[in-house]
């Protein structure tokens, strides 16, 4: 298996308010990559991008800290095409969820088809103005579908980054996302395996999102955010989602057989906001379930 090179995104530019932008700087403070060596596994620390914190924007309504969110996945796209040309995986650890169109755009300028598995609490399916909040970080899907921000659903040349069938959503609690997202995931037929299947089965959720991308998408980044764990379990999430009903083991069961694919190219970790953690035993299993994920 090829050789993981950390990079961290210190940012918080996309989200509901700041925390995230602390979290790679808390994650090595916690032992992130002497803890990842000491479970086998080969990682070199590339260190941190710029990044960019929260910042109220009243001048973007539906849009909000566009500029800055733009620059930050510019500069997560670029890192991480440098990562996949040396023929390294990337670990991208954030950060808000925004970070994840960077790593897309990255390494499809290397593989053009790439895919990607999104294990998430929510769909990120918010177009601009359409839940009139203007938080960035609940759009990533849409903007790599085409439908967004034209600055990141263009981030590496003529949208859209991915299209429908490479792409799985494994996680995504139904309540929050609306009729209309529903009937569009279902038209386009995206993969999915909910909050509730994920639960159930967690190996099952991850090997039926690898075979609906099989044949069409590689290699295959895959995201995890932390919010796809109930918070009554890990209350670690910048959003917090309570009643989902997903253990951190069971989230990290799935990333395990995502990581061990032999098409994956990148892992995205995000919205740990250690804010919330003020003793440090939260990030402690976060960063214990990461190894055993990364370990396989």
């Amino acid at each position: 298996m090829a050789n993981w090179t950390l990079i961290g995104v210190p940012t918080s530019a996309g989200a509901h308010h700041a925390g995230q932008d602390l979290a790679p700087g808390a994650l090595r403070k916690a032992g992130l990559v002497s803890r990842l060596t000491a479970a086998g596994v080969r990682i070199t620390d590339g260190g941190d991008l710029p990044g960019s914190v929260f910042a109220v924007d009243h001048e973007n309504r539906y849009s909000r800290n566009l500029a800055a969110v733009t620059r930050v996945a510019g500069e997560v796209a670029d890192a991480v095409a440098d990562v996949i040309s040396a023929g390294d995986r990337a670990l991208v650890v954030g950060g808000d969820c925004t970070i994840t169109i960077g790593v897309v755009a990255g390494v499809r300028r290397q593989h053009p088809q790439v895919g990607l598995v999104y294990v998430d609490g929510d769909a990120d399916l918010n177009a601009a103005g359409e839940d009139r909040s203007g938080i960035l970080d609940s759009q990533g899907i849409a903007h790599l579908l085409g439908q967004g921000a034209p600055e990141l659903a263009g981030l590496d040349g003529e949208p859209p980054l991915l299209t429908p069938d490479r792409l799985a959503l494994v996680g995504c609690d139904p309540q929050e996302s609306t009729p209309e997202q529903k009937q569009f995931l279902a038209d386009a037929g995206v993969s999915l395996s909910d909050n509730a299947a994920l639960s159930a089965d967690p190996e099952g959720a991850a090997e039926r999102g690898l075979a609906a991308l099989a044949g069409q998408a590689a290699p295959l980044v895959v995201h995890f955010d932390v919010d796809v764990v109930d918070s009554g379990d890990l209350p670690l999430g910048n959003f917090p989602h309570y009643g989902g009903g997903v253990l951190l083991d069971q989230a990290v069961r799935a990333v395990r057989v995502l990581v061990g694919d032999p098409g994956c190219a990148a892992l995205v970790l995000t919205e740990v906001n250690p804010t919330y953690d003020p003793d440090g035993s939260l990030i402690d299993r976060y960063i214990d379930g990461i190894a055993r994920a990364l370990a396989a």
